[in-house]
């Protein structure tokens, strides 16, 4: 099947097809069924980071005890997986830099 060049913002949750549409960090190419799974990545980031919103409220609570953190954690990591596993030359090299995929 064809892949399609996506842009990606992970800071705002985005998928574009298009450059201009707004700003992103990472440029990848997909299948539509690869897209589905990054789609639902997403999601799951979106809820476990409403899960850590209650953490917010009780600074006290360390960070390395909080499972909603190591959630959020885990979802982050297998989002950067997948735009590493998807992304070209440029996004890989720039994701191999942030450390992310320890």
């Amino acid at each position: 099947m064809d892949k399609t060049t996506y842009y990606v913002s992970v800071q705002s949750k985005t998928i574009m097809q298009h450059q201009g549409d707004a700003a992103y960090e990472l440029e990848i190419e997909a299948t539509p069924e690869e897209m589905i799974k990054l789609k639902e990545l997403f999601e799951d980031l979106e809820y476990t980071e409403e899960q850590t919103y209650s953490r917010a409220l009780f600074p006290g609570i360390p960070y390395h005890h909080d499972e909603a953190n190591d959630a959020y954690d885990l979802n982050l990591k297998n989002i950067y997986q997948t735009l590493y596993g998807l992304g070209t030359h440029e996004t890989k090299k720039h994701i191999q830099t942030i450390n992310v995929l320890d």
